[in-house]
């Protein structure tokens, strides 16, 4: 089963979400000190890291940044205080793939761990498919500059890499199967997200906000994602 890293300087989470965890079959290493965290899971990366945002000495953002330096395609979630919406668009600015706010119940906790493993899995190679269908989310995608390879999880804009999470990967490659089609928020929901798993417009939002901006350190005058408000974003080739 997968490996899960959880960071949190509350013991009481540690304790109630690492028995969780391991109850479901998965393995655990906790830590109540980013600092010891960060040591650690660069050395051997986890599979999936669920860090706290307000911790002491280190916040969760500084040591998203760090791991992301050893390991850019570690997934991550956030868990937020509650009702502290800035969190959340900190924690996805920087990066993260989901977040879940403080309190939060045990089902949402495993709904959201499951559905970013399965992002994250790596994928098997197979025959042309229909744009859209599970077949071709696994395939090597070529749109003018743009090139995506998801059995190795790379991305290169002219040639030139650019570091995804595994969620704005997936977005970016349901916007380029289909160049010039808009895909409302909704469809881009489904193609990034468990079907059983809610997020708002903002996420979504969030997360092409954060794709422009690494495009743009490789390609100052990056416009290849286009919004049309009201309705949704579309890849221009």
């Amino acid at each position: 089963m997968a490996n899960i890293a959880l960071v949190d300087d509350d013991k009481n989470i540690l304790a109630s979400v690492s028995m969780l965890l391991e109850q479901e079959g998965y393995q655990v290493r906790s830590f109540s000190d980013p600092a010891a965290a960060l040591t650690a899971l660069t050395a051997a990366p986890p599979d999936l890291a669920v860090l706290d945002i307000k911790m002491p000495r280190m916040d969760g953002l500084e040591l998203l940044r760090r791991l992301r330096q050893a390991n850019g395609e570690l997934p991550v979630i956030f868990l937020t205080s509650k009702d502290e919406e800035i969190d959340e668009l900190m924690g996805l600015n920087a990066g993260a793939d989901d977040y879940i706010r403080k309190p939060f119940s045990q089902r949402l906790l495993l709904e959201r761990v499951r559905a970013v493993l399965r992002r994250a899995e790596g994928r098997a190679g197979g025959a042309p498919a229909a744009p859209g269908s599970e077949a071709a989310k696994k395939e090597a995608l070529v749109r003018g500059k743009l090139a995506l390879d998801p059995q190795r999880h790379e991305c290169t804009w002219d040639g030139k890499p650019v570091r995804l999470t595994v969620t704005e990967f997936l977005i970016l490659q349901a916007l380029a199967q289909r160049p010039g089609f808009v895909k409302s928020r909704d469809s881009l929901m489904d193609a990034a997200y468990d079907d059983q798993v809610y997020v708002d417009d903002r996420t979504i939002d969030s997360h092409i906000k954060r794709l422009r901006k690494k495009f743009k350190v490789v390609a100052d005058d990056f416009d290849a994602i286009e919004t049309l408000y009201g309705v949704g974003y579309r890849y221009r080739e």
